[in-house]
């Protein structure tokens, strides 16, 4: 079982940055590649980006290269995002998960998620 807590939400303006903190439980959270997820109102649950388990490969969605980065500390059971240069449509509340699969940009594929943090960037 692994257990995950999102935090680093807020409120910012345009241009700003935030970094978010998926904090994990579990002795084995190195052995599980952890993922970022954001939905928006109305919208579908969407891919943000995934750092794998060994080798820390990392993967973005296209619209994040360049202003998003995602690093994990396995001492402390944390994967990070960290978003620069936000813009008004990366409003959404945002989950971390974590899967066993070693690459995976997939929501069904992962199996543990956190409850959530909002994110919400004003024009």
């Amino acid at each position: 079982q692994v257990q995950l807590v999102e935090s680093g939400g807020g409120l910012v303006q345009a241009g700003g940055s935030l970094r978010l903190s998926c904090e994990a439980s579990g002795r084995t959270f190195s052995s599980y590649t952890v993922g970022w997820f954001r939905q928006a109102p109305g919208k579908e649950r969407e891919f943000v980006a995934f750092i794998s388990w060994g080798d820390t490969t990392t993967y973005l969605r296209d619209s994040m290269k360049g202003r998003f980065t995602i690093s994990r500390d396995n001492a402390k059971n944390t994967v990070y995002l960290q978003m620069n240069n936000l813009k008004p449509e990366d409003t959404a509340v945002y989950y971390c998960a974590a899967t066993p699969l070693r690459y995976s940009t997939v929501a069904s594929t992962y199996n543990y998620w956190g409850q959530g943090t909002q994110v919400t960037v004003s024009s």
